[in-house]
């Protein structure tokens, strides 16, 4: 015997909707990161007169 090929149109339509979902969730990942990177690049804020001393990071 020998198997048909799958050519249903819903089968299709769901690899496709997979493939939209799976890429929508990547940009959003990347588009998570790249901010939360923006935010920690601003680092801390300038230490004045009023506001508390802010000692450089070390490791």
């Amino acid at each position: 015997m020998t198997d048909k090929p799958d050519t249903d149109w819903k089968t299709k339509a769901a690899l496709a909707a997979g493939a939209a979902v799976g890429s929508a969730a990547i940009a959003a990942a990347l588009l998570f990161a790249n901010r939360r990177r923006k935010d920690k690049a601003d680092g801390q804020p300038p230490a004045t007169g009023k506001a508390p001393h802010y000692p450089p990071e070390t490791d």
